[in-house]
């Protein structure tokens, strides 16, 4: 079997899989903070009437999905701020619509023509030419350069509209501005992963790095590597299984996710068990009583038997068999934003 490296049209398709990890996880996290996930698969099926009416009119594919898909997006923002049409109607309108126009318009497409939409829609990352890359390497600049100028605003409006719009921020202007990023990835990842995959390539690595993430600013960075592994290691697995890439890229992101789901599992049990509150205390804590004292906030913790007791009306609570934590490293942990107290409140 020849080297992986070895092949031009090999080495063209890890170059597009690069790109759209590093581009798809940096938009998807705004949509998934939205809670508009599935916003990807909307844009895929206009971005499909936009390839079918390319082909119908004999023009670049890429630019006329692009042209489709970035309109419906600023239609949908448009409808939604000025019609008070919620997220889930205008998506739905824009899912239904994309398949009724793209059904339609394929018709139209002659049979030799209608034959290179299965690429678009399943992906065909081997057929990626250098015209290709370059195309792909400049959206992908735009993409990470917008994402990363408007990072900020982005998350504001995100997380709450109203208060994004009463702090003097354009959230309509961002709106649109995310839904049009959206379209410009959702063209980007066509030819790696398929119109029907793309959503999965923005939401699941987001998905993933949220399990063990402790800001938003680490999620980010955690899905841009998750992305980047998911669809670097997808093309290189279908290479040597000899499997679809696009459904490859796809199941290797999923499997990541349920690993990472599984791991915060355990990990929230431990830290359950590590912390626990106990009824009764048979020793009263307090100056003088002869153990380590730790300060901790407003209140003080004692080191016994191994463990950081703390008085908490009729209780105390137990924390790790630590007998060498210092000051600074308990209020370290406390600070940690994953970190569970059992109820308790600091």
């Amino acid at each position: 079997m020849p080297d992986i490296l070895s092949l031009e049209f090999m080495r063209h398709a890890l170059l597009a899989a690069l790109l759209v990890g590093l581009a798809a996880p940096l938009v998807g996290i705004f949509l998934v903070q939205r809670r508009l996930s599935l916003i990807g698969d909307g844009m895929g099926h206009v971005a499909l009437a936009g390839v079918a009416l390319g082909l119908l009119l004999d023009q670049q594919p890429i630019l006329t999905a692009l042209l489709a898909a970035a309109a419906a997006g600023v239609f949908i923002e448009l409808i939604r701020a000025r019609g008070h049409t919620s997220a889930d109607v205008a998506l739905a309108v824009m899912f239904y619509g994309g398949i009724a126009a793209g059904v339609v318009i394929i018709n139209r497409v002659d049979g030799g023509q209608s034959a290179n939409l299965t690429g678009f829609l399943f992906g065909a990352i081997t057929t990626t030419s250098r015209s290709d890359l370059v195309v792909f390497a400049v959206l992908s600049a735009v993409i990470v350069g917008v994402t990363l100028v408007l990072r900020e605003r982005f998350f504001a409006v995100a997380g709450d509209e109203e208060y994004a719009r009463a702090s003097g921020l354009p959230v309509l202007a961002l709106n649109i501005a995310l839904s049009v990023l959206t379209a410009v990835t959702v063209v980007v990842a066509m030819r790696v992963v398929g119109l029907l995959l793309i959503s999965a390539l923005m939401i699941v690595p987001n998905a993933a790095a949220q399990q063990f993430a402790r800001s938003f600013r680490s999620a980010t960075w955690w899905a841009v590597a998750i992305g980047v592994v998911s669809s670097v290691g997808g093309v290189v697995t279908s290479f040597y299984a000899d499997t679809a890439a696009g459904g490859t890229i796809v199941l290797l992101a999923i499997g990541i996710f349920l690993l990472t789901a599984a791991g915060a599992s355990v990990w929230r049990w431990w830290t359950a068990r590590r912390h626990r509150e106990t009824g009764e205390h048979p020793h009263e804590h307090g100056p003088g009583c002869g153990h380590e004292a730790v300060q901790h906030g407003d209140h003080v913790d004692y080191l016994h038997d191994g463990e950081l007791h703390a008085a908490h009306a009729d209780h105390y609570d137990e924390h790790v068999p630590a007998p060498t934590v210092s000051a600074a490293l308990h209020d370290q942990a406390h600070q940690d934003p994953t970190h569970e107290d059992g109820g308790s409140t600091r």
